[in-house]
Order: C-alpha cells, then sequence, then structure tokens
C-alpha cells in the first residue's frame, strides 16, 4: 500500500500549485517551494504518505486498549500483542497511555472554549501505539511508542520515543547497564553522537536531501544519554542478541518536516570498547537484512 501511495504521489509531483488529491481519507494539497525541483517535490509528497498511513482513518487497526472520545477530541491508545502478553509491561504502557489521553484531552477542552471557530469541523484526532522492536537475550524489550496529533494546524504531527523494558526488574531502564561509563560529553557518549551522526548522512544521501546534513540540524543531537535520542536494541542476525543501538527522531529533530522521520543505526562493533560484561554478552551479530527499511 505504501509503494501504492508513494507511486500515485510521484505520478503527480509536477501538478500546479494548489491541485488537490485524495489518498484514503486524506486530502493532499500540492505546493511546490521551487519550481522545477522534482526531488524537494517528491521528498514532500513522501512525508505526506507517511502521515497519510500513519494516520488512525486506516480500517485495519484492531481495538484500543483506552479512549477519550468528547466534542474536543477523539483520543486512542493501542498496545501490540507481544505487549499485551507482558501484564508488568502492558500494565506500565497503558498507565502512561492513559495519563497522555487524559493530558490532551483537558488541553482539547480547554482550546476549544477558547478558540470554538477552530472545532467547527470536528474535535482534534490524537493516536499513540506502543509496539515491540526487539526481545534480547530474553530480558531486554525494546518499544517503539508512535504518537499522531491533528489539531486542525497546517498540517498532522507524529512523534516517536522508546521504552527499554527489563523483564527480570519488571521496569524501565536506560542503556547504562551495557556500558562502562555513560557520562555527558564522556568518550562513550562522544563515540555515539559521531556514529549517529556519520549514519544520518548516509540516510540524507538515500533521500537526496543532503543539504540538511548541517551542523546546524545535529545540534540536537548531544553527547548526553536524556539528549542524544530515542534509543532502541536492534534485532540481530544471532538469536538473542543485539546488533547494535537504534536512535529514532521525529520529524523536525534533526530535519525539515518534509523529510520525515530518521532512524540512525550504530553496529555494536563501534561501542565495543565501551562495552561492560553484560554488554559484552548482549550485543552480537548483524543487523537483520530489511530492518532498515522496516523502521
Amino acid at each position: 500500500m505504501r509503494r501504492f501511495i508513494l507511486r500515485s504521489l510521484h505520478s503527480n509531483a509536477l501538478a500546479p500549485v494548489g491541485y488537490k488529491q485524495k489518498f484514503m481519507d486524506s486530502e493532499v494539497t500540492y505546493h511546490h517551494a521551487r519550481a522545477g525541483v522534482l526531488s524537494r517535490t517528491i521528498a514532500i509528497l513522501s512525508a505526506v504518505a507517511t502521515i497519510a498511513l500513519a494516520s488512525p482513518s486506516r480500517a485495519a487497526d484492531p481495538k484500543p486498549d483506552a479512549v477519550v472520545k468528547t466534542r474536543s477530541i477523539d483520543a486512542r491508545v493501542f498496545l501490540d500483542d507481544k505487549i499485551k502478553s507482558d501484564a508488568p509491561l502492558a500494565a506500565d504502557c497503558l498507565a502512561e497511555g492513559k495519563k497522555w489521553l487524559d493530558k490532551n484531552a483537558a488541553e482539547a477542552a480547554a482550546s476549544r472554549k477558547q478558540d470554538p471557530q477552530f472545532f467547527k469541523d470536528g474535535g482534534w484526532d490524537f493516536e499513540r501505539k506502543y509496539a515491540v522492536r526487539s526481545i534480547v537475550a530474553d530480558r531486554y524489550v525494546s518499544v517503539l511508542r508512535n504518537d499522531y496529533m491533528d489539531t486542525h494546524g497546517a498540517h498532522p504531527n507524529s512523534d516517536v520515543n522508546t521504552i527499554l523494558w527489563d523483564r527480570s526488574e519488571n521496569k524501565r531502564i536506560s542503556i547504562r547497564p551495557f556500558f562502562v561509563e555513560t557520562a555527558d560529553k564522556g568518550p562513550t557518549m562522544k563515540a555515539m553522537v559521531k556514529a549517529i551522526i556519520a549514519s544520518l548522512k548516509v540516510e540524507k544521501k538515500k533521500r537526496d536531501t543532503s543539504e540538511t546534513a548541517t551542523d546546524e540540524w545535529f545540534k540536537s543531537v548531544e553527547p548526553s544519554l536524556l539528549k542524544i535520542g530515542a534509543v532502541t536494541l536492534a534485532p540481530s542476525t544471532e538469536a538473542g542478541k543485539s546488533s547494535g543501538l537504534t536512535f529514532h527522531y521525529p520529524p523536525y529533530a534533526v530535519g525539515p518536516y518534509a523529510e520525515g522521520e530518521y532512524v540512525a543505526f550504530v553496529p555494536w562493533e563501534t561501542l565495543k570498547p565501551f562495552f561492560t560484561a553484560e554488554g559484552a554478552r548482549i550485543f552480537g551479530g548483524a543487523r537483520p537484512k530489511g530492518d532498515a527499511e522496516e523502521q
């Protein structure tokens, strides 16, 4: 389906300014920033296609695990089946998701009261999905948390964050146990930032967006656990192992909105000098073929 939409968008990449076309339940308006710059237009339309596919209007979505529906907002939370099979993890994600629903419901109600004209076509539309990305050593579960938010602005927005769950302790943890030191601006964090930026530059070259592979766009990737980016343990070709770290960046984080989300991969070999005994135990193998395309 994604390929079909992108092909359709590509065929209309040179449509005149203001031209509108329906895709699924979404209406796309073509805005050319510079006449004749085909690659930029395709990049923008590809980002729109990604948002359309992430939109909660897709009929295949299962029943939500938590819902808030009022005149001001329709918001939902979904847990995938792997999360549901782990009761403590499911309870943790659902509790967080419900807080997110309540917070946005309150903000929507306040916004409707202050600016009712912006709700004439309906309320806000929010959706959060929790999905397992990897399970390493039958202990460490990496979860992707993807948000979709439509507040009737210029375009819907999306966000991505991650959870690293320790099954043996039934709690959220960081990647700190896998490295001998993780101090801000320390050698481990500096090595990670260097590898992340190298990965992002490769990805931008693939997308023909190298003009935004600049220090200005990468300045938010800082050598600090709290500021380096949302991280997951990447799956591996070796059972029970992780092939490295993947860092997930939402639109606007390391590039313009039109470029969409980025995922940077840092192979375990790059970080090997900094491993603790536990890090050495869980990392190995190679990144599975196709993993990059699935992110």
